[in-house]
């Protein structure tokens, strides 16, 4: 196997024996391979497209199926290698495009596992074409990208929302992958054109949230526990919340919340419910010791499943794409899960261990922009910072914590994903009333944070990049590349990214990052990064 597409991949440089999510070198295969087939299905789809056929049903399994090739989404061999099939089916059907006999057009899955699996050692890497090393730093830039915006997509679509365009744009990354004749400024092209489709995803998932749900609200998430019964579910799929929030009401358990579902606490239309009661834990690479000690069944959504221990392992359910062999998958229905919390100790006192406070999307925000923008002409407040991402257990990520600790008292915080738990329960304080810290959401609202620094942008009368603004982000998965790219096709520039650089991009790629948008590794030091920021 060789895999380099999350932060912490082995030696920074890529995993090579079992991946440092857990996923063994079968899985990876099967993922390499189930790439390599929706490849094939995409050439398909583009030419049927061109001869008027309907490809949403085929779209809308492409964003699904790469979806599961994510990091910390997909354990299961079987699994990955049923969408391998499915993605041939839906290949064939649409019958081969006319002149063309590719490798990927003709491939038919072995009948085994073990048969795919060397099949996909026959196709090699995804991106491996034997071009230079910068356009293949392009090309794993840009499918990264890509299975961001797929899960995106895939997120916005469980709540009705989808566009055609963005299932077009993922075809024609997964087909350019084929073609030799795109050179280094095509792929630039195509990364760039990734952060626009990605910035509809993400608004069609803003759609989504907040047209089901409501928009957030400011609101007190406990941080402690009750005497009851208790369901503790991670990831950060709404509209499985909603559906266990209904399974649950009158059963005598609670619900809560670990991980990035903290912010869902904020919606109106799920915090009704009055046995949505608080946050356990903190960010996924804390899950086995987290887990290990809650005291009721969970529930996995979407991303950020760990390899579970023998402790929890047999009251653990998955949902979604989200799965690992031997556990439990429940998909709608979650009867199951419910039935395992009412067999289990769950809380047996009150533990106060205080709160903290979400709410603070984008309709908060602005609606409270005048105080905010009479704090900045008056000089109360200085600068802002959006201090957010992922987490991780890879050393480094302390940086984090310490640059919100040293940030002045004149500075606001903007916080958003799993990132904040390194801070999201330090008391800051406020500024004429405004909380320096704000939780913006998860990483699923990041379009909430860049529509925050376009008003503002527009309410001072300049670019974004004028704004007392800086972005000192952290990255783990694809989803992040996804807005990194978003960011880059607004032209942001001066953002901070660490704790390292990504393995899959050149040196030739990162000097052009620099040179035009003014992108740099975090420093060892948040105080000096901080100085050199604030001038």
């Amino acid at each position: 196997m060789f895999c380099n597409q999350c932060e912490q991949t082995a030696r920074s440089i890529g995993c090579s024996t079992v991946g440092v999510c857990g996923k063994n070198g079968e899985v990876a295969a099967l993922q390499d391979l189930l790439v390599n087939a929706l490849r094939g299905l995409s050439s398909a789809a583009i030419s049927a497209a061109g001869r008027g056929v309907d490809t949403a049903e085929e779209g809308r399994f492409v964003a699904s199926a790469l979806f599961t090739t994510l990091t910390n989404v997909d354990f299961d061999a079987e699994s990955i290698a049923r969408q391998v099939e499915e993605a041939v089916r839906l290949r064939d059907a649409l019958g081969v495009p006319a002149g063309e006999e590719g490798a990927l057009l003709r491939f038919a899955p072995a009948p085994t596992i073990e048969g795919k699996v060397a099949q996909s050692g026959e196709f090699g890497s995804p991106w491996d074409i034997g071009r230079d090393a910068d356009v293949q730093a392009l090309q794993q830039t840009t499918l990264y990208g890509a299975k961001g915006v797929a899960a995106y997509a895939y997120h916005a679509l469980s709540l009705g929302q989808e566009d055609s365009m963005i299932y077009s744009y993922l075809f024609k990354v997964l087909a350019a992958l084929s073609d030799s004749s795109l050179d280094l400024q095509a792929w630039v092209a195509l990364a760039l054109e990734c952060g626009a489709v990605n910035l509809r995803a993400m608004e069609l998932l803003d759609e989504g949230n907040t047209g089901k749900y409501g928009h957030p609200v400011p609101t007190q998430v406990p941080l402690g526990h009750r005497p009851n019964k208790a369901i503790l579910i991670s990831g950060h799929d709404l509209r499985d919340l909603e559906l266990l929030l209904e399974q649950t009401a009158g059963t005598g358990v609670d619900v809560y919340t670990h991980g990035e579902m903290l912010p869902t606490h904020a919606y109106p239309e799920l915090k009704k419910h009055p046995h949505f009661f608080g946050h356990y834990g903190t960010a996924w690479q804390n899950q086995h010791r987290e887990f290990a000690a809650f005291p009721g069944s969970i529930l996995m959504t979407t991303n950020c499943l760990m390899p579970p221990k023998d402790t929890y392992r047999d009251r653990l359910f998955t949902t979604g794409p989200v799965r690992f062999p031997g556990v439990a998958h429940a998909e709608g229905d979650f009867g199951a899960v419910v039935e395992k919390a009412l067999s289990l100790p769950g809380f047996s006192e009150n533990v106060d261990r205080g709160s903290v406070m979400v709410g603070f999307g984008r309709n908060t925000v602005l609606g409270v922009a005048p105080t905010v923008i009479q704090a900045v002409k008056d000089g109360a407040i200085k600068h802002f910072f959006l201090v957010g991402g992922c987490d991780g257990a890879k050393p480094g990520r302390n940086y984090y914590t310490d640059f919100v600790e040293e940030a002045p008292k004149d500075t606001v915080i903007l916080t958003l994903a799993c990132g904040k738990f390194r801070f999201f329960d330090k008391q800051l304080g406020d500024i004429g009333g405004i909380p320096r810290l704000l939780d913006v959401g998860q990483c699923n609202d990041a379009y909430s944070a860049i529509r925050i620094a376009v008003a503002l942008a527009e309410a001072f009368e300049m670019e974004v990049n004028d704004l007392p603004l800086s972005m000192i982000l952290s990255w783990y998965e694809q989803k992040a590349v996804a807005i990194l790219l978003t960011l880059l096709h607004l032209g942001i520039t001066g953002i901070r990214l660490g704790p390292t650089l990504p393995a899959f991009i050149s040196p030739n790629v990162l000097q052009v990052l620099v040179d035009n948008f003014g992108i740099r590794p975090i420093g060892e030091s948040a105080k000096a990064d901080l100085a050199e920021i604030l001038g």
